[in-house]
């Protein structure tokens, strides 16, 4: 009761403090620095750039200051030496516990200001794409707990030491962790949460969600740790031991703090985001393992039943076999390490199974021994909340499943065969999965999926015929524009919060004059089949890819941001083209970028490709105006750079001064110093028919399966000429 009585008391004196507001305002302006100093979101969306990284900023910041302040009061009685009299007027132990309170509240009220002052910036800087729920979401949870996280950090350390210097620098260590050797482990960046992208134009529940656990894991932690630095409150002029002893005498105390301790490090051992995966990115067991004797596969069915709203699957996937081996065997399928097999049965009856724990590329081994029967029919039931693999944990997301997108790629749609043969060389199979009547189904293929069923809450079923042990499914809120061009009927996908974006870049015009351009210079797209081909917008992921039928492009590409970069084209529609013709140089054909210093990439060929297709469109004044003019000027300021012509410093400088001065130094070589050696190879080889003649070559030659890269020697090879050759200088 006394302290209820003392709480609003010990809030108010707090809040009439010129620290505390000092505190609270520079919390509240601390967002400022995730737009110019310190960006963990750098995948480049407007959420990312404007959302994200404030929000992350203003709680590294903000957990920063109220730590300091935290320490600042608690040692306010000894600094002016009446700790002695405070004691006898109430009891170390309430008062600590008010303080605390007062502390946490302050702070949430801070997290109010700071969302209140920062909406209308935030608006107006995202645009279009701003929506409330991914901002209430991004500050709650990326800003939010880390001030009440500083606060029982800094606080605990004080109850420990009974020393403000000694607590700034455990607390300082504390934070330094967190910002340097734990930065890339999600479960440990207490203060700094991984996020690597937010997406504009589909859900971001499954990273908020991984936000969410690791905080509230991290609450529990320091909660518990607070609890034990509670017991160490000297009283009654005992010291550490002594006051130790004695506050033990209340087994509630200990055994809350114990508890919550014991919570934490459950919730952390038995996470439910990210898998088990082998590191080895180069183990191959489960593709090594021998297919049975005498079994094949005939046919396969799944049906799916995504769950939007709590980003969890059920399904049920069955496999026709003949087995004429006239013997039992042991069949094994890749399941996604998130999942529970519920039932395995093999013609109706039900049969024992494991799942091993060794897991690898985002999947577990289940096993089941199926009869010596000739026909059988293996049906498996399971469920369970998509795992992601744990060697890409700081860029999750990839596995959203909320009521705007999902993505279900293999083992996460449906169990995948690994050691039986297909029944004359195929893997016929039938999809069926369940969806909100406001998403589109797009297999990433050839398949067209259609609606089979309308139910009366809302759903509809989506089936569609595929091939293979697994596949890759999207859904979500799409536009359809279907585009002839090149040959092709390119059915153009993106996303509906996108289309004032598309709209302004006018995007179906530019994968008309790309497929054109492109299909008649160079060759068409080796991945258009049946005279069609699927363009995905797919939510923001690290990059795009492409196989029979369908290619992904990565949101991340058609920002408002992005559509806006002068090194890609003088206005959206030409930074359009800018990615689009990655489908020709960076998908069609893929480029080893392992060498930072050599100007050879994708984008050189690209940005050469855009200017070509420009020049078409808008006429060689303008082109050379846009293009080549700003390649030159560029390149000159290059070569006049300090450490281009001196090397030697910018090796000297500390690693986190390099890395901005060298991807500027890449850029310039990448955008502007390729793209212009390309040119002077067109001059040198005879012109732009010449060039496109050996650039057509290029892109149809035969590829090496163990190297299939497209190289710079293989460029100068094709256009008779050496590197000397194309010097600028």
């Amino acid at each position: 009761m006394k302290t209820i009585r003392l709480f609003p008391l010990e809030l108010r004196r707090l809040l009439q403090s010129r620290l505390t507001w000092l505190i609270a305002l520079l919390a509240v302006l601390s967002p400022l620095a995730g737009l110019t100093l310190y960006k963990p979101a750098t995948a480049g969306t407007m959420l990312s750039n404007y959302l994200a990284n404030p929000a992350i900023a203003g709680g590294v910041a903000g957990g920063i200051l109220f730590g300091l302040l935290t320490v600042f009061e608690l040692n306010r009685a000894a600094r002016s030496r009446v700790d002695v009299l405070v004691d006898a007027a109430v009891s170390p132990m309430s008062m600590a516990l008010v303080r605390l309170l007062a502390l946490m509240a302050a702070s949430l009220l801070t997290l109010g200001l700071t969302m209140l002052v920062w909406t209308p910036v935030s608006w107006a800087l995202i645009g279009s794409v701003f929506g409330g729920v991914d901002y209430l979401l991004a500050y709650l949870l990326l800003m939010g707990p880390a001030l009440p996280l500083g606060v029982l950090a800094a606080a605990s350390a004080y109850q420990f030491t009974r020393r403000a210097d000694l607590s700034l620098v455990l607390f300082a260590a504390f934070a330094a962790l967190s910002l340097t050797v734990w930065a890339d482990d999600w479960q440990l960046c207490w203060l700094n949460p991984c996020v690597w992208a937010l997406s504009d134009d589909f859900s971001n529940f499954r990273l908020f969600r991984s936000v969410a656990y690791m905080r509230l894991s991290w609450l529990a932690a320091l909660a518990g740790v607070w609890g034990l630095s509670y017991l160490c409150i000297r009283q009654y002029g005992k010291g550490l031991f002594g006051s130790l002893a004695r506050n033990l005498r209340r087994a509630y105390r200990p055994v809350i703090a114990l508890l919550l301790l014991a919570c934490s490090v459950a919730a952390y051992a038995a996470q439910p985001m990210v898998d088990q995966s082998n590191l080895d990115q180069t183990a191959m067991s489960f593709y090594e393992l021998p297919y049975l004797e005498g079994v094949t596969c005939s046919q396969r069915t799944a049906q799916v039943y995504p769950d939007t709203n709590a980003g969890t699957v059920t399904g049920r996937a069955t496999y026709r076999f003949q087995n004429v081996s006239g013997q039992a065997q042991t069949v094994a399928l890749g399941i996604n390490p998130g999942y529970t097999i519920s039932s395995v049965q093999a013609n109706g009856a039900d049969l024992p199974f494991s799942v091993g724990d060794y897991q690898e590329y985002n999947e577990a081994m289940l096993q089941a021994t199926i009869p010596a029967e000739e026909e059988v029919e293996l049906t498996v039931e399971y469920s369970g909340f998509p795992q992601e693999d744990r060697n890409t944990s700081t860029m999750q997301g990839r596995k959203e499943i909320s009521p705007e997108y999902l993505c279900l790629e293999n083992a996460a749609l449906s169990p995948r065969l690994m050691n039986v043969l297909p029944d004359e060389g195929m893997y016929p199979a039938t999809i069926e999965i369940t969806l909100p009547s406001s998403m589109t189904a797009i297999p990433f293929g050839t398949s067209e999926a259609k609606v089979v069923s309308e139910h009366q809450d809302g759903t509809a079923t989506w089936r569609y015929e595929d091939n293979g042990t697994g596949g890759i499914l999207y859904a979500g809120d799409y536009i359809r524009q279907d585009i002839e061009a090149g040959g092709l009927t390119i059915q153009f996908y993106y996303g509906r919060k996108h289309q004032s974006v598309m709209e302004a870049a006018r995007a179906v015009d530019a994968v008309k004059a790309v497929v054109d351009y492109c299909t008649k210079h160079y060759g068409a797209l080796s991945f258009g089949t049946g005279g069609a081909l699927k363009l995905i917008q797919s939510r923001v992921s690290g990059g795009g890819y492409a196989t029979a039928g369908a290619s992904l492009l990565d949101e991340a590409d058609f920002t408002a941001a992005n559509l806006s970069d002068s090194g890609k084209g003088a206005i959206p529609g030409e930074v359009m083209i800018h990615e689009l013709v990655h489908q020709w140089w960076g998908l069609g054909n893929m480029f080893d970028t392992s060498d930072d210093t050599s100007p050879w990439s994708a984008e050189g060929l690209t940005v050469y490709t855009t200017y070509r297709i420009v020049k078409a469109l808008y006429g060689e004044d303008y082109a050379r105006e846009h293009y080549v003019d700003q390649w030159q000027q560029s390149v000159d300021d290059y070569y006049l750079n300090f450490y281009v012509r001196h090397p030697e410093y910018l090796a000297s400088l500390p690693e986190d001064k390099q890395l901005p001065i060298t991807n500027s130094l890449t850029y310039v070589r990448q955008y502007c110093e390729m793209p212009l050696k390309i040119l002077k190879a067109e001059a040198l080889v005879g012109g732009e028919e010449a060039m496109d003649a050996i650039l057509s070559r290029l892109f149809n030659r035969e590829l090496d399966p163990a190297y299939p890269y497209l190289t710079y020697g293989e460029f100068l090879d094709a256009c008779g000429l050496t590197e000397e050759d194309l010097n600028l200088g």
